[in-house]
């Protein structure tokens, strides 16, 4: 555990019923003249955002829309998105969507110059300053994407995905409102969810976790455990589909003062190569990492147990309750139908092997937060475990 960290958040973040409507006096109290609006075709097309923007109309603010940001996009897509932005003459970022939409609004709030674009971020991601002020609107429970100084794009001359991190990039403004994911699709719901799962489980037991991380990861932990099967399983759980919203948030907090671990690390070539769903690349990983990383864990693990188990408690040593909370992961991973195979569901081939040892041996990043190191052989293990 670290013996210095620091906790960093979003300026104001509103939360609970008709939250969408703080939307109009963010903006007013910013005077803002010609937003931008990023989002996508897919939450375009079911009408959630017709509120959000009749919202900002009232404030007085012109809407310019951006709605083409592809899913999982790559650092070319993201500077495209970028330049259009620069021409826009917009001077307030309000961003309606998952991960790859926080993260192109994100980035477009560091790039309203010609000084570095998103290429020179990857290899130099502290030289960029904020220039535009944003809000941050997540349409689903499972990114963290709102809290975070993060954002990942695909490369695809490596066939990776890279975090770009910059604490710049920690938003001013978050609005999380349960109607915004009342209509998610299950399958959806359940990648995005497995996703905040593992974030909370990732810094909880990182080696970078502390007494800040920690409030944040198991409280985000103890409400996606017991929320996630009804949030995705039935359309009107609107109480579980808040707490998964708001623990999604809470896990994105976690991850600035600690950081995810393996899971994260070794899922980055899953997305960069076969375009599997971060989501789903990292719940195909979660239970074979924690299992690996079970005997460094298993204290931390054991105290998941104590604080998420509700009711009777029926297991009573350290190692009991680690695998009590393992085979919890699991169960939800299967439960959701996220399929766990590799080659199966993917058709990633065995002959890939070298490949993603390679490429997930390069996110030394996340691969120094693992309570157990991973060698070069471990990270094939795993990698053959889920092909």
């Amino acid at each position: 555990m670290l013996t210095k960290y620091s906790l960093k958040m979003p300026r104001e973040v509103y939360s609970g019923e008709n939250a969408l409507e703080n939307i109009k006096p963010i903006l007013e109290k910013n005077n803002v003249k010609k937003a931008a609006v990023f989002t996508d075709k897919g939450i375009e097309s079911t009408g959630l955002m017709d509120y959000p923007i009749s919202l900002i109309k009232e404030a007085g603010a012109e809407v310019v829309l951006f709605d083409e940001i592809p899913r999982e996009p790559n650092y070319i897509q993201v500077q495209e998105i970028i330049d259009r932005f620069k021409t826009s003459g917009c001077d307030f970022i309000v961003a309606c969507g998952g991960g790859s939409v926080q993260d192109t609004a994100k980035l477009t709030s560091l790039l309203v110059t010609d000084e570095y674009g998103v290429k020179e971020l990857l290899d130099d991601p502290k030289r960029a300053k904020k220039c535009i002020k944003s809000l941050m609107i997540p349409s689903t429970a499972g990114t963290g994407a709102e809290a975070t100084p993060n954002a990942i794009v695909g490369v695809p001359e490596k066939q990776v995905k890279i975090g770009i991190v910059n604490e710049e990039m920690i938003v001013d403004y978050v609005i999380l409102d349960a109607v915004m994911i009342k209509k998610l699709p299950r399958k959806i719901a359940a990648a995005t969810g497995v996703d905040a799962l593992a974030h909370a489980i990732e810094c909880f037991t990182s080696n970078k976790a502390n007494p800040f991380s920690d409030v944040f990861s198991l409280r985000a932990l103890d409400m996606i455990l017991n929320n996630i099967m009804d949030a995705c399983n039935d359309p009107d759980a609107m109480d579980a589909k808040n707490k998964m919203q708001i623990a999604s948030f809470l896990a994105g907090v976690a991850i600035t003062s600690s950081g995810t671990t393996a899971v994260h690390a070794l899922s980055y070539p899953l997305g960069g190569k076969y375009h599997i769903p971060h989501g789903d690349s990292n719940a195909i990983l979660l239970a074979p990492v924690m299992r690996f990383n079970e005997s460094y864990a298993r204290e931390r693990l054991a105290q998941a147990y104590d604080q998420c188990v509700h009711g009777e408690k029926t297991c009573t040593t350290p190692e009991e309750k680690s695998a009590y909370i393992i085979k919890w992961l699991e169960d939800i991973v299967k439960g959701l139908d996220i399929p766990t195979s590799l080659s199966q569901a993917y058709g990633v081939p065995r002959e890939d092997i070298d490949f993603l040892v390679d490429a997930g041996m390069q996110q030394q990043r996340l691969l120094v937060n693992n309570m157990r190191p991973v060698t070069p052989e471990d990270a094939r293990r795993l990698y053959e475990e889920i092909l």
